[in-house]
């Protein structure tokens, strides 16, 4: 856990940022780019689930943090999918 709050503080801290929740939109397109599997898989997710700007960007975050949790640079299609499971059980808990 703490390897990963290194990571996100090392990649942010020039934007003035510390985790990847304070990202802007700005940040995603540099930070959380899509290999064309995670492209395929989120464009589904949007499509069946209708998401706002704001969902998707949440889905993002908790993608790019789930990457660095496991030490990947990149983020990869399961670490997109881990992120869009959590986004369902959020939305039938909330």
């Amino acid at each position: 856990m703490e390897a990963a709050r290194q990571i996100q503080r090392q990649r942010l801290e020039p934007f003035g940022l510390h985790t990847n929740s304070q990202m802007q939109a700005r940040h995603l397109k540099q930070f959380c780019r899509l290999d064309s599997e995670g492209e395929k898989l989120l464009e589904m997710v949007v499509d069946r689930l209708g998401m706002s700007a704001r969902s998707y960007a949440r889905i993002l975050k908790v993608a790019r943090t789930i990457a660095d949790l496991a030490g990947e640079e990149s983020i990869r299609q399961p670490h997109l999918a881990e992120a869009v499971q959590y986004r369902g059980l959020d939305r039938k808990l909330g």
